[in-house]
């Protein structure tokens, strides 16, 4: 029986545990989308999990959707997310910067160029986004030219590429949480009529062009690619044929190698079967809300071979000596989860 505490391979790097520390933005990063100065710090902390996913991060500049948060395609960029893996590596940790488009869900106050989003249509989310003028509506969206849609995929590899570059361990696809490549999954906000949309093999196109693009880039075993299936959030809605597109996008994806796939998992537990059986690597399950008694329940089930976990690891940064010795964790404080300072991201106490 796998164990939580059992090293695991993971693409060409060996994990010293299958603890992983899920994304999480924390909207800290400077106004130009370089991590902020304590980052390094805040994921230095953190580094005894097995792996550190980190908060979404822009490839582009039509990528980004909320107030400061980072991004991975300039120079500045790269020499700030330098800082945060070089202090992540020094405690001996693995770090994984996810690649995060929000396409749609976005407001121009939020963006270098106050241009609109883009997405696969123009079809507004139907909800509102906090900007430096408080909460406004987010209009709808520019629907991408099929060249624009083939740009993006080619951001998304040289995004890649500039994160191995700042020596990252390796990538994260963000296919899942409502932002651009959920949006072509969903007929909810795809009604595109060209290669991108309307069938299942259509609409999971852009998703399974994004991941051979930076296999190819850097490695399938530097690349993982994270899904929500089933989650409605801000529009998103799969309809009826959800699941079978599910089934096709998992068994096109495994084909390519890659270094793991990360669910975000809505209850659906018979897909979540079907998918461990479609996937012949490494497969990551985050359950929101998983009890402290369930810790491990997955990985032991032979379920999944990572476990992630968010506001736990936000809220502890010895995360993996408190379930070790079975200690009470600290309480995620909601106040300090975006923007800020110190507080609530760096000042967690440690056991002792």
């Amino acid at each position: 029986m796998k164990q939580l505490f059992d090293s695991v391979r993971v693409g060409r790097h060996a994990l010293r545990n299958r603890l992983v520390m899920a994304p999480m933005t924390r909207s800290r990063a400077q106004f130009d989308g370089t991590p902020g100065d304590l980052a390094a710090t805040y994921y230095a902390q953190r580094a005894s999990v097995g792996l550190i996913v980190t908060e979404g991060t822009q490839p582009c500049a039509d990528g980004q959707g909320y107030l400061t948060t980072p991004g991975i395609y300039t120079d500045a960029h790269v020499a700030g997310w330098k800082r945060v893996v070089d202090a992540v590596h020094a405690k001996g940790g693995r770090l994984f910067i996810q690649l995060m488009h929000a396409g749609r869900m976005s407001h121009p106050d939020n963006t270098p160029h106050h241009r609109a989003g883009v997405a696969p249509s123009a079809i507004a989310p139907g909800s509102g986004m906090f900007t430096a003028k408080g909460m406004q509506d987010i209009p709808v969206p520019r629907a991408l030219s099929t060249e624009e849609v083939r740009a993006t995929v080619a951001d998304f590899a040289h995004a890649a590429r500039r994160a191995i570059e700042a020596g990252a361990d390796g990538v994260e696809i963000h296919g899942a949480n409502a932002y651009l490549v959920q949006q072509f999954l969903a007929p909810s906000a795809n009604v595109r009529t060209d290669e991108y949309g309307g069938s299942i093999e259509n609409r999971a196109r852009f998703a399974i062009e994004v991941a051979t693009a930076i296999a190819k880039e850097i490695g399938a075993d530097r690349t993982a690619i994270r899904l929500s299936p089933g989650m409605a959030l801000w529009g998103i809605d799969e309809g009826e044929q959800g699941p079978a597109l599910y089934r096709y996008l998992v068994t096109a994806l495994d084909k390519l190698g890659l270094a793991y796939l990360h669910i975000a998992h809505q209850g659906d537990e018979a897909l979540l079967a079907d998918i461990r059986a479609r996937w012949t690597g490494t497969l990551m399950v985050n359950r929101a809300g998983r009890a402290r008694e369930q810790v491990g329940a997955d990985v032991a089930s032979g379920v999944a071979d990572l476990e992630s976990y968010g506001a736990m690891v936000l809220a502890n940064p010895d995360f993996v000596e408190r379930i070790k010795t079975d200690a009470p964790m600290n309480e995620p404080r909601r106040e300090g989860f975006f923007g800020g300072t110190a507080q609530f991201y760096t000042d967690y106490p440690t056991l002792g």
